[in-house]
Protein backbone atom coordinates (compact mmCIF):
# COMPACT_ATOMS: atom_id res chain seq x y z
CA UNK A 1 0.00 0.00 0.00
CA UNK A 2 1.39 3.39 -1.00
CA UNK A 3 1.61 6.04 1.71
CA UNK A 4 0.44 9.53 0.74
CA UNK A 5 1.06 12.65 2.83
CA UNK A 6 -1.69 15.24 2.21
CA UNK A 7 -0.53 18.67 3.43
CA UNK A 8 -3.90 20.44 3.50
CA UNK A 9 -5.32 22.66 6.26
CA UNK A 10 -8.95 22.54 5.09
CA UNK A 11 -10.25 19.77 7.35
CA UNK A 12 -13.38 19.15 5.27
CA UNK A 13 -11.41 18.77 2.05
CA UNK A 14 -8.74 16.69 3.75
CA UNK A 15 -11.30 14.23 5.14
CA UNK A 16 -13.10 13.97 1.80
CA UNK A 17 -9.92 13.35 -0.16
CA UNK A 18 -8.63 10.92 2.46
CA UNK A 19 -11.87 8.93 2.37
CA UNK A 20 -11.87 8.76 -1.44
CA UNK A 21 -8.20 7.83 -1.68
CA UNK A 22 -8.55 5.21 1.04
CA UNK A 23 -11.16 3.58 -1.18
CA UNK A 24 -8.39 3.17 -3.77
CA UNK A 25 -6.20 1.41 -1.18
CA UNK A 26 -3.94 4.38 -0.46
CA UNK A 27 -2.78 5.01 3.11
CA UNK A 28 -3.33 8.75 3.64
CA UNK A 29 -1.65 10.83 6.35
CA UNK A 30 -2.19 14.45 7.32
CA UNK A 31 -0.34 17.18 9.19
CA UNK A 32 -1.16 17.85 12.85
CA UNK A 33 1.24 20.78 13.35
CA UNK A 34 1.88 23.04 10.35
CA UNK A 35 4.98 24.44 12.02
CA UNK A 36 6.50 20.94 12.09
CA UNK A 37 5.83 19.73 8.56
CA UNK A 38 9.35 18.40 7.96
CA UNK A 39 9.32 16.44 11.19
CA UNK A 40 6.01 14.82 10.24
CA UNK A 41 7.24 14.20 6.70
CA UNK A 42 10.32 12.42 8.06
CA UNK A 43 8.24 10.34 10.45
CA UNK A 44 5.70 9.37 7.78
CA UNK A 45 8.19 8.51 4.98
CA UNK A 46 5.50 8.95 2.28
CA UNK A 47 5.70 7.62 -1.27
CA UNK A 48 3.96 10.76 -2.57
CA UNK A 49 3.30 14.23 -1.13
CA UNK A 50 0.18 16.20 -2.06
CA UNK A 51 0.45 19.82 -0.95
CA UNK A 52 -1.59 23.02 -1.02
CA UNK A 53 0.04 26.42 -1.55
CA UNK A 54 -1.89 28.45 1.04
CA UNK A 55 -1.07 26.94 4.43
CA UNK A 56 -0.65 28.20 8.01
CA UNK A 57 2.83 29.32 9.14
CA UNK A 58 4.61 28.82 5.79
CA UNK A 59 3.20 28.31 2.31
CA UNK A 60 3.43 25.18 0.20
CA UNK A 61 6.32 26.57 -1.83
CA UNK A 62 8.41 26.75 1.33
CA UNK A 63 7.67 23.16 2.27
CA UNK A 64 8.21 21.94 -1.29
CA UNK A 65 11.65 23.54 -1.22
CA UNK A 66 12.42 21.98 2.16
CA UNK A 67 11.23 18.52 1.13
CA UNK A 68 13.10 18.65 -2.14
CA UNK A 69 16.33 19.60 -0.35
CA UNK A 70 16.14 16.31 1.58
CA UNK A 71 14.25 13.93 -0.70
CA UNK A 72 13.32 13.16 -4.31
CA UNK A 73 9.87 11.90 -3.29
CA UNK A 74 7.27 12.93 -5.91
CA UNK A 75 5.29 16.07 -5.06
CA UNK A 76 1.86 16.99 -6.43
CA UNK A 77 0.43 20.47 -5.80
CA UNK A 78 -3.33 20.74 -5.20
CA UNK A 79 -4.30 24.41 -4.97
CA UNK A 80 -6.97 26.99 -5.74
CA UNK A 81 -4.22 29.33 -6.95
CA UNK A 82 -4.46 29.33 -10.73
CA UNK A 83 -2.01 31.95 -11.95
CA UNK A 84 0.53 30.52 -14.43
CA UNK A 85 3.36 31.88 -12.27
CA UNK A 86 2.20 29.64 -9.39
CA UNK A 87 2.40 26.57 -11.61
CA UNK A 88 5.80 27.58 -12.95
CA UNK A 89 7.07 28.26 -9.43
CA UNK A 90 5.90 24.83 -8.25
CA UNK A 91 7.67 23.09 -11.12
CA UNK A 92 10.85 25.11 -10.66
CA UNK A 93 10.95 24.07 -7.01
CA UNK A 94 10.84 20.42 -8.01
CA UNK A 95 7.14 19.52 -8.02
CA UNK A 96 6.05 16.73 -10.35
CA UNK A 97 2.59 18.06 -11.20
CA UNK A 98 -0.08 20.64 -10.34
CA UNK A 99 -3.87 20.34 -10.06
CA UNK A 100 -6.11 23.37 -9.64
CA UNK A 101 -9.08 23.44 -7.25
CA UNK A 102 -11.90 22.75 -7.72
CA UNK A 103 -10.90 19.48 -9.31
CA UNK A 104 -12.56 16.30 -10.53
CA UNK A 105 -11.58 13.35 -8.34
CA UNK A 106 -10.97 11.14 -11.40
CA UNK A 107 -8.28 13.59 -12.52
CA UNK A 108 -6.61 13.44 -9.09
CA UNK A 109 -6.60 9.63 -9.16
CA UNK A 110 -5.23 9.60 -12.72
CA UNK A 111 -2.43 11.98 -11.75
CA UNK A 112 -1.53 9.98 -8.63
CA UNK A 113 -1.55 6.67 -10.49
CA UNK A 114 0.58 8.05 -13.33
CA UNK A 115 3.16 9.52 -10.94
CA UNK A 116 3.40 6.36 -8.83
CA UNK A 117 3.76 4.15 -11.93
CA UNK A 118 6.42 6.42 -13.31
CA UNK A 119 8.40 6.61 -10.09
CA UNK A 120 8.04 3.13 -8.63
CA UNK A 121 7.37 0.87 -11.60
CA UNK A 122 9.88 1.71 -14.31
CA UNK A 123 9.95 -0.40 -17.45
CA UNK A 124 12.47 -3.21 -17.80
CA UNK A 125 15.21 -0.96 -19.20
CA UNK A 126 15.54 0.64 -15.77
CA UNK A 127 17.43 -2.43 -14.56
CA UNK A 128 20.44 -0.93 -16.38
CA UNK A 129 21.56 1.22 -13.49
CA UNK A 130 24.48 3.14 -15.01
CA UNK A 131 24.85 4.88 -18.35
CA UNK A 132 27.75 6.87 -19.75
CA UNK A 133 26.81 9.96 -21.73
CA UNK A 134 28.94 12.93 -22.75
CA UNK A 135 31.66 11.89 -20.32
CA UNK A 136 29.21 11.77 -17.41
CA UNK A 137 27.93 8.79 -15.47
CA UNK A 138 24.13 8.66 -15.26
CA UNK A 139 22.85 6.56 -12.35
CA UNK A 140 19.22 5.71 -13.01
CA UNK A 141 18.71 4.15 -9.59
CA UNK A 142 20.17 6.98 -7.52
CA UNK A 143 18.87 9.74 -9.85
CA UNK A 144 22.32 11.29 -10.09
CA UNK A 145 24.59 12.50 -12.88
CA UNK A 146 28.28 13.02 -12.27
CA UNK A 147 31.54 13.88 -14.00
CA UNK A 148 34.84 15.54 -13.12
CA UNK A 149 32.96 18.79 -12.40
CA UNK A 150 30.90 17.20 -9.63
CA UNK A 151 27.58 15.47 -9.12
CA UNK A 152 23.94 16.57 -9.31
CA UNK A 153 20.71 14.96 -8.13
CA UNK A 154 17.68 14.93 -10.39
CA UNK A 155 14.01 14.57 -9.56
CA UNK A 156 12.19 11.48 -10.82
CA UNK A 157 10.66 13.47 -13.68
CA UNK A 158 13.99 14.96 -14.71
CA UNK A 159 15.70 11.57 -14.72
CA UNK A 160 12.81 10.06 -16.68
CA UNK A 161 13.16 12.75 -19.35
CA UNK A 162 16.94 12.37 -19.49
CA UNK A 163 16.66 8.60 -19.77
CA UNK A 164 14.13 8.85 -22.58
CA UNK A 165 16.39 11.26 -24.50
CA UNK A 166 19.56 9.20 -23.92
CA UNK A 167 17.80 6.00 -24.97
CA UNK A 168 17.11 7.68 -28.32
CA UNK A 169 20.40 9.57 -28.46
CA UNK A 170 20.94 11.69 -31.59
CA UNK A 171 17.27 11.33 -32.51
CA UNK A 172 14.51 13.86 -31.98
CA UNK A 173 12.02 12.85 -29.29
CA UNK A 174 8.80 14.75 -29.89
CA UNK A 175 7.14 16.73 -27.13
CA UNK A 176 4.01 14.62 -27.59
CA UNK A 177 5.98 11.40 -27.08
CA UNK A 178 7.60 12.72 -23.91
CA UNK A 179 4.30 13.92 -22.50
CA UNK A 180 2.64 10.58 -23.21
CA UNK A 181 5.53 8.66 -21.66
CA UNK A 182 5.65 10.88 -18.60
CA UNK A 183 2.01 11.32 -17.77
CA UNK A 184 0.44 8.37 -19.61
CA UNK A 185 -2.48 10.47 -20.76
CA UNK A 186 -1.63 13.82 -22.32
CA UNK A 187 -5.11 15.17 -21.54
CA UNK A 188 -3.99 15.55 -17.93
CA UNK A 189 -0.89 17.68 -18.46
CA UNK A 190 -0.11 21.05 -19.96
CA UNK A 191 2.55 21.58 -22.60
CA UNK A 192 4.09 24.19 -20.31
CA UNK A 193 4.76 21.56 -17.63
CA UNK A 194 7.09 19.66 -19.95
CA UNK A 195 8.91 22.87 -20.90
CA UNK A 196 9.53 23.71 -17.24
CA UNK A 197 10.84 20.21 -16.50
CA UNK A 198 13.21 20.21 -19.48
CA UNK A 199 14.50 23.70 -18.65
CA UNK A 200 15.09 22.66 -15.05
CA UNK A 201 16.92 19.52 -16.21
CA UNK A 202 19.13 21.52 -18.58
CA UNK A 203 19.92 24.09 -15.86
CA UNK A 204 21.09 21.34 -13.51
CA UNK A 205 23.19 19.74 -16.24
CA UNK A 206 24.78 23.15 -16.83
CA UNK A 207 26.43 22.72 -13.42
CA UNK A 208 28.39 19.88 -15.04
CA UNK A 209 28.88 21.86 -18.28
CA UNK A 210 26.77 19.40 -20.28
CA UNK A 211 23.40 21.15 -20.40
CA UNK A 212 23.98 22.18 -24.03
CA UNK A 213 23.98 18.52 -25.07
CA UNK A 214 20.19 18.59 -24.63
CA UNK A 215 19.10 20.41 -27.77
CA UNK A 216 15.70 21.98 -28.40
CA UNK A 217 14.33 21.31 -31.88
CA UNK A 218 11.83 24.13 -32.35
CA UNK A 219 8.39 22.86 -33.30
CA UNK A 220 9.49 19.23 -32.90
CA UNK A 221 10.91 18.25 -29.53
CA UNK A 222 14.25 17.57 -27.89
CA UNK A 223 17.40 15.60 -28.66
CA UNK A 224 20.29 14.35 -26.56
CA UNK A 225 23.45 14.51 -28.66
CA UNK A 226 26.85 13.06 -27.89
CA UNK A 227 30.25 14.72 -27.85
CA UNK A 228 31.30 13.14 -31.13
CA UNK A 229 28.65 15.02 -33.08
CA UNK A 230 29.55 18.45 -31.76
CA UNK A 231 32.13 20.62 -33.54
Amino acid sequence: MFKLLLIEDDATLFNEVKERLSGWSYDVYGITDFAQVMQEFTATKPDLVIIDIQLPKFDGFHWCRMIRSHSSVPILFLSSRDHPSDIVMAMQLGADDFIQKPFHFDVLIAKIQAILRRVYDYSSDSQIELKTWCGATVDYQKNTVGNDAGSIELTKNEMFILRELINQKNKIVTREALIKSLWDDERFVSDNTLTVNVNRLRKKLDELSIGHFIETKVGQGYMAVDVAQLP
